[in-house]
């Protein structure tokens, strides 16, 4: 069990402390009720009456609340990213002995950096590359010639493609398929004919995928994961996609081909994004929208009806219904009447 005192913390991350330099903690904890020997944070002010009860040995708190501090503190513009940087610390899955499982299959031809590991039924294929310190959970594959960063994590179960590149320190969680045939298909006389997928997928460094994600392989050109994207479950990313640095996009969204996503955006859970749109740097898009065309411009973007009493849901529902009527009526109206029908200008500023 690692521990680590305050000062230790404080030199190693660039903080501020305050309180006794020896305070020493072996693991985290939340705020209430809180652990000895374990270090807490404050980054919601709601939550700022717990910091006078808490039992944590040591607390991360902003410049803001650091003369409320009982005891020992760590002192951080943001307590929430020190908190993540501290707790990395302590997590025990990160630890492995570097080697290969009996009941895995690496190719001759494969090649495995110094500190990598290769667990139980995972399959290494001819000219994969694993770099230093990667870790290649129980039930991975690794296809022929894909490149595995320095310092990756692929937790178990994973697939990873032919040609396939990860970046270094990218975490993938189970299931996940990197690589995977995307969805081209044209039609012929008979039916549906296969439109081979000759790109591959590259993955920059620092990425997280989430468990069970899908993300095709390019038709021509490859399908591009850039630096620091953070993927969550359960997303499907189709063929010759491209996502920009630092991104981040939640649990259920679905991304048609050869779309264009800027970088730093949030992408909400849920989101259905049209093939063949850019959508521009710094874009918010509120969970469940439907993106169908491009958004060139920054900002938070929605669409969709918030959830509402079922009856007055039906009602909406009802209302909406009745819309192209209403039109049709109202334009009536208006040739009866002698009334300048509105301009579709005119209709683009309602």
């Amino acid at each position: 069990m690692s521990t680590y005192t305050l000062d230790e913390l404080a030199q190693r991350f660039g903080l501020q402390s305050s309180g006794d330099p020896a305070t020493a903690v072996h693991g985290v904890c939340g705020l209430k009720p809180g652990k000895p020997g374990h270090l807490g944070f404050l980054s919601n002010p709601k939550f700022r009456d717990e910091l006078a009860s808490t039992a944590a040995s040591i607390v991360i708190v902003s410049p803001r609340d650091a003369p409320a501090l009982k005891g020992a503190g760590l002192i951080a513009a943001d307590p929430y990213l020190a908190y993540a940087r501290i707790a990395a610390l302590f997590d025990p899955d990160r630890d492995f002995e570097a080697g290969v499982h009996p009941s895995a299959v690496v190719d001759a031809t494969a090649t495995l950096g110094t500190g990598s590991f290769v667990g139980a039924t995972a399959v290494v294929e001819a000219g994969a590359q694993i770099g230093e310190g990667a870790y290649i959970g129980a039930g991975c594959t690794v296809s022929r010639d894909a490149v595995i960063g320095a310092g990756t994590r692929l937790v178990a179960r994973v697939w990873v493609g032919p040609r396939v590149t990860l970046g270094a320190r990218c975490q993938v969680q189970a299931g996940a398929v990197l690589g995977s045939r995307g969805f081209g298909n044209a039609r012929g006389p008979q039916g549906w004919e296969e439109v081979p997928q000759l790109g591959s997928l590259v993955v920059g460094d620092d990425v997280e995928i989430g468990a069970n994600t899908c993300i095709d392989r390019g038709a021509i050109d490859d399908t591009v994961i850039e630096n620091g994207v953070r993927l969550d479950n359960l997303i499907q990313i189709a063929h010759n996609c491209r996502i920009g640095e630092h991104t981040a996009i939640a649990a259920c969204t679905g991304i048609a081909g050869s779309t264009r996503i800027g970088r730093r955006c949030m992408i909400g859970g849920a989101v259905g994004i049209n093939g063949h749109i850019e959508i521009a740097d710094d874009v918010i898009v509120l969970g469940r929208a439907m993106v169908t065309g491009s958004i060139t411009t920054r900002g938070v973007y929605g669409s969709g009806l918030p959830l509402d009493d079922a009856r007055e849901w039906r009602k909406t529902v009802a209302r909406v219904r009745r819309l192209g009527r209403m039109e049709a009526r109202l334009q009536a109206l208006e040739r009866h009447t002698r009334i300048p029908v509105g301009t579709q200008e005119d209709d683009k500023n309602v």
